[in-house]
């Protein structure tokens, strides 16, 4: 019985010790250098973007993933009170990106420090704020 006991202390050791290297071991949560879009990464729903900003570094680019049938025209710009802005601010890349519905697309790289925004076109109010440091 005593060997029993021990046995099963030994697997819930590891079992434990499994738990804890796999909570630890997922991937940096950071931003990469270079233009990697890996964790640049921005998801949109029906109508919005799931998260309206996003900082990243000079040089990288973002990912925009679609994650609903719906379409999405995405553009330099803002909305503003409910009225669709068109402006590309100095040192932004060109944003003229259609989505189809359940796709993704990069739009940059971003090479200019700075704060620059991105709307679709068909959604009110769905803006995203893209800060490059």
């Amino acid at each position: 019985m005593t060997m029993v006991k021990k046995i099963l202390a030994v697997f819930a050791v590891f079992g434990l010790l499994a738990v804890l290297i796999a909570a630890c071991g997922g991937g940096s949560g950071g931003n990469t250098g270079g233009t990697s879009v890996g964790n640049n990464t921005v998801h949109m729903s029906d109508t919005n973007f799931v998260q309206n900003a996003i900082t990243i570094k000079k040089g990288e680019s973002v990912n925009l993933v679609d994650d609903a049938a719906v379409v999405h025209i995405i553009q330099n710009g803002s909305w503003v009170n409910g009225v669709a802005e068109p402006r590309k601010e100095a040192g932004a890349p060109t944003v003229q990106v259609n989505f189809q519905g359940n796709d993704q697309h990069p739009i940059g790289p971003f090479n200019t420090a700075g704060t620059f925004h991105v709307y679709c076109t068909v959604h009110q109010n769905m803006n995203l704020t893209v800060t490059v440091q």
